[in-house]
């Protein structure tokens, strides 16, 4: 390599360098990413305490990266690349078939695993009301054929195994349910959450489980509310190119289903479906109208049970499909009903509300990680 060449690359690296500095000065800082759905950090406060702590460096770098002129396209372009020289996946997604993004599942702390599954346990003795249990396999376990073999991928069902057997609770197989099914849309492909035709598939088997005979598949005429709907997988993963999901829902609010939700000092009306979400980047939260601390639906059907449903998020699309099954459905989020449960308990809310049944609906990653089980009581 000639001198002169030397210095032609060390002037376009640097006028490379400066021109990326001087846009990184001119753009403005961006609050939220549309496509990771996160906050993006802010400029760090400079002070001598924090320089000397090495907290401002720390702090200073997560900022540059999060502020990145054209951040989303050199995330795009590295995961392209990456795919290009033949890697496998991307920030611990696979890309599979039929643009198909899967997150390998990791085993949970088996410390926090078991104080879940005792906590489970004790409430299920102490209930006084039939409780039952039931665990949802991710996408990575009813189509773990998809994932590149040797790729790491713990068993779920393994982990449901351990639990139905330690739970103490009248336990529900979704896992059949899903894997008779796994050819069919059942998950988002770019999203951890089950479809409403997979949300169906387990209320078939609930009902089948609590004795009441489940409505048919043909009953309902879905409805496609958005064909647009990118979700946490593909936020995590940089790996852009791939199509959207289409979110259907089976079945309509009743026009006698009174929603309400407890989230503030004050309830408010809810809805089984708040169609103001399909606008924003998460599109899933329209069921439900996203996670809130306790929401309780009344139906028309008052001769049938109530239940009280102790949740994550996947149940958010499996309500609709209860509202002709019993007269109120209790909804409550342990995650952000702590407050409440300082000064009573779950068991004090059954006895005050004359709940029939319990279910403790969780997927198998949330249940294992969730350190607000413990509550549970």
């Amino acid at each position: 390599m000639t001198k002169r060449s030397s210095w032609i690359q060390i002037i376009i690296f640097t006028a490379f360098i400066s021109v990326f500095f001087v846009i990184n000065l001119i753009l403005p800082d961006k609050g939220f990413s549309e496509r990771e759905n996160r906050e993006l950090t802010k400029a760090p406060e400079f002070t001598l305490e924090s320089l000397f702590s090495k907290k401002f460096g720390s702090k200073f770098e997560s900022y540059t990266t999060d502020q990145f002129a054209f951040r989303d396209s050199w995330t795009t372009l590295k995961a392209r690349c990456e795919f290009a020289v033949g890697k496998k996946e991307n920030k611990g997604v696979y890309l599979c078939g039929n643009d198909t993004l899967i997150e390998g599942y990791k085993p949970p702390d088996k410390k926090q695993l078991d104080t879940n599954i005792s906590a489970v346990k004790d409430f299920s003795e102490n209930a006084g009301v039939p409780v039952y249990f039931a665990l949802v396999p991710g996408n990575s376990e009813i189509n773990s054929r998809l994932i590149p073999q040797n790729a790491p991928n713990s068993s779920q069902n393994e982990i449901i195994d351990y639990c139905y057997e330690k739970s103490g609770a009248k336990n529900i197989d979704i896992y059949s349910a899903l894997a008779d099914h796994a050819d069919e849309y059942i998950f988002y492909r770019t999203d951890h959450h089950w479809t409403s035709l997979g949300a169906f598939y387990a209320y078939e088997k609930l009902m089948d489980s609590m004795g009441i005979a489940p409505a048919p598949l043909s009953s309902f005429s879905p409805v496609t509310v958005s064909d647009s709907f990118y979700g946490t997988i593909y936020s995590q993963s940089g790996i852009s190119w791939v199509k959207p999901d289409t979110i259907e829902i089976f079945t309509e609010q009743d026009d006698t289903t009174e929603v309400m939700n407890y989230s503030g000092a004050e309830p408010s009306e809810g809805k089984l479906y708040d169609y103001a979400f399909l606008g924003k980047k998460d599109k899933y939260s329209m069921f439900m109208g996203g996670n809130t601390p306790l929401s309780t639906i009344k139906t028309k059907n008052t001769e049938a049970p109530s239940i009280l449903i102790i949740r994550d998020s996947y149940v958010n699309s499996l309500i609709p499909f209860l509202q002709n099954d019993f007269s109120e459905i209790h909804v409550m989020d342990l995650r952000y009903y702590k407050v409440q449960l300082m000064t009573s308990t779950v068991t004090d809310y059954i006895k005050e509300h004359d709940i029939d049944e319990v279910l403790i609906c969780y997927s198998v990653y949330n249940f294992g990680t969730d350190a607000n089980v413990f509550m549970l009581r």
